[in-house]
């Protein structure tokens, strides 16, 4: 709590003092101000963003639950140091989900940090990423949550997603031809999540991530956001596919979910995931298609003498279809068909399938948005349930 009051108050504080010496801050959502060293050896560009979400359930012989809250609230930092080779970014979390997840992993402290990391271009086409930051998984994840096309990821994204972590990652990419790009990525990091300060309990992770991007770039980045608010001129296309393979995983989920908690310590195994998908844009239209699949060496955990302890690797795969069309008043109509089936045999869940309608209207971009989506989620063997949220996302 103190921090948090410390952070708001640095906010605030800063923003009076530019106030005071009448500087103009930036245009609407491209952050609250900019600084610049008197050297230009350095640049600071603060942001600031909330969703603000409410939510109402359904399930059958059940009653009808809503909530309302802020869904996240970020405070964004990032810019050059020393040199414009040299850039960060720092991104904190300040609403109780973004920090949630308090135990003796991270210190029994709030997850505040969510990025702080550097990244170092080091020669020509060559980047190298150090800190805290997603890993190149599945494109949804990478995606920005202030930039979603729907009011939330998938089904898919939180069953097998890979999150944040701690490490290094080595970014490059090329002109097979004029137009034809491609972009590679390898990592390698600690292997347990974001801000775990117990160090490495298991083994470390290992992540490659291959884009390839025939048509060229998309405009604006568009490729890693939602809906094609660009309206691309012409066809844009990009398939990519990565490999995430954690050794000695201890959490059930790989660097995600719940530790494998066993008599002598920790139950380790070895977790390979597969991510492969593709994002298309044009002229309004915009289409993304996602496959996840996880697997083990061994699926349930066990104590020294063999015996069970509960806890199993969520493996299985899923399968994740999005699109959706901008007017040109900037309404936007789209819609999601999700699969996930996790193997019932270790994990005795059933195959659930989701339906999601969604409608958004783009005041300012991504920046400034009110965004809607009801869904059907189909459990086999289960309650069927209905929701239907509506949000609000306002970026500095």
């Amino acid at each position: 709590m103190k921090l948090k009051f410390t952070i708001v108050a640095m906010l605030l504080l800063a923003i009076n003092i530019l106030h005071s010496q009448e500087i103009k801050s930036p245009k609407f959502g491209k952050g609250l101000f900019n600084l610049v060293g008197k050297d230009s050896s350095w640049t600071m560009k603060i942001g600031f963003r909330a969703q603000f979400l409410g939510t109402s359930t359904w399930q059958k012989g059940e009653s009808n639950e809503s909530d309302m809250l802020i869904r996240r609230s970020r405070l964004k930092f990032d810019g050059y140091a020393y040199s414009q080779k040299l850039k960060y970014k720092i991104e904190l979390g300040l609403s109780n989900l973004d920090n949630s997840g308090t135990s003796a992993y991270t210190s029994n402290s709030p997850r505040i940090i969510m990025d702080a990391v550097l990244q170092w271009n080091f020669y020509e086409n060559f980047e190298l990423w150090v800190g805290q930051t997603k890993l190149p998984g599945n494109r949804e994840r990478v995606i920005s949550s202030s930039n979603l096309q729907l009011v939330d990821r998938s089904l898919l994204n939180s069953r097998f997603n890979i999150d944040r972590d701690m490490g290094m990652q080595l970014r490059h990419h090329f002109n097979l031809s004029e137009k034809f790009i491609v972009q590679e990525i390898l990592s390698f990091s600690q292997g347990e999540g974001r801000n775990v300060t117990t160090g490495n309990l298991g083994g470390h992770q290992y992540t490659g991530r291959i884009e390839l991007l025939p048509f060229g770039n998309f405009s604006n980045k568009g490729d890693y956001l939602g809906g094609d608010l660009s309206r691309e001129q012409k066809p844009k296309f990009s398939l990519g596919a990565a490999y995430d393979f954690n050794n000695n995983a201890v959490r059930n989920r790989g660097n995600q979910g719940s530790y494998m908690v066993t008599d002598n310590g920790f139950f380790e195994t070895n977790i390979n995931t597969l991510f492969v998908d593709a994002m298309f844009k044009y002229d309004g239209f915009s289409f993304m298609a996602e496959y996840a699949k996880r697997d083990a060496t061994d699926s349930i955990a066990k104590n020294s003498d063999g015996e069970i302890t509960g806890d199993k690797v969520q493996v299985g795969h899923g399968l994740n279809l999005q699109s959706g069309y901008l007017f040109k008043n900037n309404w936007e109509v789209s819609g999601r068909y999700t699969n996930v089936e996790l193997d019932k045999d270790i994990t005795g869940k059933n195959p659930e399938n989701q339906y999601t309608l969604g409608v958004s209207k783009y005041i300012v971009g991504h920046n400034l948005k009110v965004q809607s989506d009801i869904s059907h989620l189909q459990i086999k063997n289960d309650h069927n349930e209905l929701m239907f949220r509506l949000q609000c996302e306002l970026h500095f």
